[in-house]
């Protein structure tokens, strides 16, 4: 494909799109482009006062755009919940349903309050307990899509179903790249389900590259007061392999929006090892390829969410 922008996204106008964790990063780069699109837009996030900041930018940039806060906790089950059932109560159907909100490499080990580990729970647990109690919703749509941003860091992810939640030795790469292989896994089972029931429903993952967002900082300095050398090292790859929030938020834009994007995909930058550049098709990894582990994760997942 040539080099897909913002300027080719078709026009939005009578969508609804729900992005979760759109106050910074590559969600509010997405929820930015949608709105100036003509989509209605609904944000999901922990912080409303962030929340508010991004809604007023949005609107400043394109006057009249029609965009909403929603609270969600995606490490509570009962926020979840909560929040899915008022949105689903406003909303007469889901057109985008867009999983983006998370956490990376938190240098201690730390529990949702449902007694998941953070990176497990906030990125990847959370986001099948929306998806699944939006889903009636996202079916009421005429051409629905799930978009669930997962990363590159899903190649040197691996499903620890022994220790699915990290409580015997907790380390945060591995963490984190299981959290996000997790997310991969859990966007290709949903297609695969939605092609064999005959649904309309496209699930389809993204990765935005090495785009530089509050992801690299927010997580390692969790519980800490000086960054940490997994902070310092991205730190200093940023000017040879980075790209900004708004180029990082192209595959995600591109999977929600393109007529030619493919369900049971995953879209990514087109540069070396798919750090940086416009969105193309990207690699999943072999192992990520294994449809037993997507059924084994997805029925854990629904024991875990009930």
């Amino acid at each position: 494909m040539p080099d897909w922008t913002v300027k080719d996204i078709p026009p939005q106008t009578g969508r609804i799109a729900v992005v979760t964790g759109a106050t910074s990063g590559i969600g509010y780069e997405a929820a930015e482009a949608l709105a100036a699109a003509g989509a209605k837009v609904v944000i999901a996030s922990r912080n409303e006062v962030r929340a508010q900041e991004a809604i007023a930018k949005i609107r400043a940039a394109t006057p009249g755009a029609d965009v909403t806060f929603e609270a969600l906790d995606l490490s509570s089950l009962d926020s979840v919940a909560r929040t899915a059932t008022r949105i689903a109560d406003r909303l007469p159907h889901i057109d985008l349903l867009i999983n983006n909100a998370g956490v990376m490499a938190i240098p201690d080990r730390h529990e949702t309050e449902d007694g998941f580990e953070m990176q497990m729970g906030a990125n990847y647990i959370g986001h099948f307990a929306w998806t699944m109690r939006l889903l009636p919703k996202v079916s009421a749509a005429e051409n629905p899509r799930v978009v669930t941003v997962s990363s590159l860091a899903h190649r040197s992810g691996r499903i620890n179903f022994d220790d699915l939640q990290w409580r015997k030795r907790y380390r945060p790469w591995p963490a984190y790249c299981q959290s996000k292989l997790a997310t991969l896994l859990f966007s290709l089972e949903l297609d695969r389900i939605a092609r064999a029931e005959g649904w309309k429903l496209k699930s389809i993952a993204a990765h935005p590259g090495y785009a530089v967002t509050g992801l690299q900082t927010t997580g390692p300095r969790m519980g800490r007061d000086r960054p940490s050398l997994f902070e310092l090292t991205m730190k200093w790859m940023e000017p040879l392999a980075s790209q900004s929030a708004a180029a990082g938020a192209l595959p995600t834009l591109f999977a929600a929006t393109a007529p030619e994007a493919e369900g049971g995909a995953m879209y990514g930058p087109n540069g070396f090892y798919e750090l940086k550049g416009p969105p193309v098709r990207a690699k999943i990894a072999a192992h990520a390829h294994d449809q037993a582990i997507w059924r084994r994760l997805w029925d854990i997942s629904e024991q875990l969410t009930g």
